[in-house]
C-alpha cells in the first residue's frame, strides 16, 4: 500500500480518466459534471495555490463551506500538498470555531462569503495569515486566487505516518479534541471498506452527507475514489432529491434519520431502489424497526456498521451473510476489537464491558493534548472507545450503550457537558443535566433538565433560544423541564439514567 494516500487514490482511478467522477444535480441550471481528470488538475492547482501563499508541509487548510466539489477538491489536495486537512461544520458558531482556529492555528481558512464577516475578526485576532471565499456555486476569492495557478509537477512525497486531517471531535470537559488522522489511518480503513462493501468502478455511489463529518468525507468519499465509482453529489439531504436519483445509483450511505424519513411517505417502495445493490447506515443506532421495515418495504436488508471520529470505522454487518438488526457485525479486516471489565480483564462472549479497538485505523492523537492521549490508550496499545459493548458467541458486536453520555442526534454527536456549561452560565440557573432521549425523526435528542436558583424564572423557549445563538442547532436540546432539584447517589453524581427514564417520552413524536 502507498504511503501517500493521495498517491494511492490516483492509482486507483479509472484508466479513462475522462470518466464522470462527480455528478452534482441542480434542478435551476442542470448538472454539474466533473470527470476524474478535472477533480485531479483542480486539486493540483489548489495544492499550487497554497503553496504561493506560503503554506509548508504539515500547515493547517480550515474550510468552513456548503458541500460543492470544489471544497472535495481542497481536500484532495491537501492530501496531494502534504497539507492538513480541517474541516468545520457550516452550523458551527463565531464562538466554536474561534476556539478551533485558535487551537488549530491554520495558516488558510477557506469560508463560505455569508460568515466571513465573523471569521475575518476571529482570524485577525489569532493571527491567521490568510482568508479566502468559497460558495457553493464555485464562486469567492479562493477559486479566482486560485484561476490562474500553474499546477504542481509531482505531489507531496507523504509517508504513512503524516498527519492528513485533524477532525475535532467535542469532549467531556466541553472543550473540542482534535483527533490526528495520518494516510496511514485514512489509506488503510478506506481500502477495508472498498474490499469489504465490493466497491468497483462500475458503482455509482449517491451521496447526500455532509462533508465536514468523517461518515460523509472518509467513509463515502473513500470508497468511490479508491475504486473509481462515480457520485451523485447532493448537496444535502433531500428526501424529493434522493428518490429521484436512487434509480441511477448503485449504492447509499446514510444515518438512520435519513432512512425514517425515506420510510415516511408510501411514494418509497422497490421500484426505485431495483437498481442498487448497498445502504449502510452509521453515525448513530439503526432502530431494528426501522431495519425492519426497510427490508419489508424495499427488499434490502440495511448493512449496519460502528466506527468513530478517532478510529474510522472498525466493524461492519458482512456483505455475504446476515446482517442482524441491532448489531454492528464483525471487525473489518486489520482492526482488532476486545471487551473488558472495569477491571482492564478480557471478557469472554456475552459479557458487557468497555468496548477497544487496535489496528492502522486508529487515530495518532489528539492535537496538541499529549495528556489526554496517553489516557485514552491502555499501556499494551489498544484504544479506549468509551462505548460499552458485547461481543456474542457467533462473534457479532453489539453496541450496549455509551460511557460517556454522548448524545448522537441526526447522526452528530452532542456531548451533554458542552451543553450544560452554557445552562449554568445562565444568572437564573443553580445547575442542570443534558441527556439524550428518544427522537422519532433524529434518532435521539437532547433534553435539559434545569434547576433554577431561588427566586429566579426562566421558561423553556428563552433558554433554548440563547442556546441556539451559542451553539449549532443539533447541539441545542429539542426540550427543557425545571426541577427542584435533580437525583444523585451516595457519591453525589447525579443520576442521568433517571432522567432519561423519567422524559424518556418528551420528544417521541418528533
Amino acid at each position: 500500500m502507498s504511503p501517500s494516500l493521495y498517491t494511492l487514490i490516483e492509482a486507483s482511478l479509472p484508466q479513462d480518466r475522462t470518466r464522470t467522477a462527480i455528478e452534482a444535480p441542480d434542478r435551476s441550471r442542470g448538472p454539474r459534471i466533473w470527470s476524474f481528470n478535472d477533480l485531479l488538475a483542480t486539486a493540483a492547482r489548489y495544492a499550487a495555490l497554497f503553496a504561493r501563499l506560503g503554506l509548508a508541509r504539515g500547515d493547517r487548510v480550515a474550510l468552513q463551506v456548503e458541500k460543492s466539489p470544489e471544497a472535495l477538491a481542497v481536500y484532495l489536495a491537501c492530501l496531494r500538498g502534504g497539507f492538513v486537512f480541517l474541516p468545520m461544520n457550516m452550523a458551527y458558531r463565531a464562538d466554536e470555531v474561534d476556539y478551533l482556529v485558535g487551537n488549530a492555528e491554520p495558516s488558510l481558512v477557506i469560508c463560505d462569503p455569508s460568515v466571513e464577516t465573523s471569521l475575518k475578526e476571529i482570524c485577525t485576532r489569532r493571527g491567521t495569515p490568510h482568508l479566502l471565499t468559497l460558495d457553493w456555486e464555485a464562486g469567492g476569492s479562493f477559486v479566482d486566487a486560485a484561476a490562474g495557478v500553474a499546477e504542481y509537477d509531482e505531489p507531496a512525497a507523504c509517508s504513512a505516518d503524516d498527519l492528513a486531517a485533524i477532525l475535532y471531535t467535542s469532549g467531556t470537559t466541553g472543550k473540542p479534541k482534535g483527533a490526528m488522522l495520518t494516510h496511514g489511518n485514512l489509506a488503510a480503513n478506506g481500502v477495508a471498506l472498498r474490499d469489504a462493501w465490493r466497491f468497483t468502478e462500475a458503482d455509482v455511489l449517491l451521496h447526500a452527507l455532509p462533508i465536514f463529518h468523517a461518515h460523509g468525507l472518509f467513509v463515502a468519499c473513500h470508497c468511490a475514489l479508491l475504486s473509481g465509482a462515480k457520485m451523485i453529489w447532493l448537496r444535502k439531504f433531500d428526501r424529493e432529491d434522493v428518490i429521484r436519483e436512487l434509480p441511477r445509483a448503485t449504492t447509499f450511505m446514510g444515518v438512520p434519520t435519513f432512512y425514517t424519513r425515506l420510510l415516511s411517505g408510501d411514494d418509497f417502495c422497490r421500484e426505485p431502489v431495483a437498481h442498487m445493490r448497498l445502504f449502510t447506515s452509521g453515525s448513530a443506532p439503526l432502530l431494528a424497526e426501522t431495519f425492519e421495515e426497510f427490508r419489508a418495504r424495499t427488499g434490502h436488508a440495511i448493512l449496519e456498521r460502528y466506527g468513530m471520529t478517532e478510529t474510522g470505522m472498525n466493524a461492519s454487518n458482512p456483505y455475504d451473510g446476515e446482517r442482524r438488526p441491532g448489531t454492528v457485525g464483525f471487525p473489518l479486516p486489520g482492526v482488532e476489537l476486545r471487551v473488558m471489565s472495569d477491571e482492564g480483564a478480557p471478557l469472554a462472549a456475552g459479557e458487557v464491558g468497555g468496548l477497544q479497538v487496535r489496528g492502522a485505523n486508529v487515530f495518532r492523537g489528539y492535537w496538541r493534548m499529549p495528556e489526554k492521549s496517553a489516557e485514552e490508550f491502555t499501556e499494551d496499545g489498544w484504544f479506549r472507545t468509551g462505548d460499552v459493548a458485547m461481543i456474542d458467541a457467533d462473534g457479532y458486536v453489539h453496541l450496549v450503550g455509551r460511557a460517556k453520555d454522548l448524545i448522537i442526534s441526526g447522526g452528530f454527536n452532542v456531548y451533554p457537558k458542552e451543553i450544560e456549561e452554557l445552562i449554568d452560565d445562565m444568572p437564573e440557573v443553580l445547575e442542570s443535566a443534558v441527556v439524550g432521549v428518544p427522537h422519532a425523526d433524529f434518532g435521539e435528542a437532547g433534553a435539559a433538565v434545569v434547576v433554577l436558583r431561588h427566586g429566579f424564572l426562566l421558561d423553556e423557549a428563552t433558554l433554548i433560544a440563547r442556546l441556539k445563538d451559542k451553539v449549532a442547532n443539533y447541539k441545542v436540546p429539542k426540550r427543557a423541564f425545571f426541577v427542584e432539584s435533580l437525583p444523585r447517589n451516595t457519591m453525589g453524581k447525579v443520576q442521568k439514567n433517571l432522567l432519561r427514564e423519567t422524559w424518556r417520552g418528551a420528544c417521541e413524536g418528533g
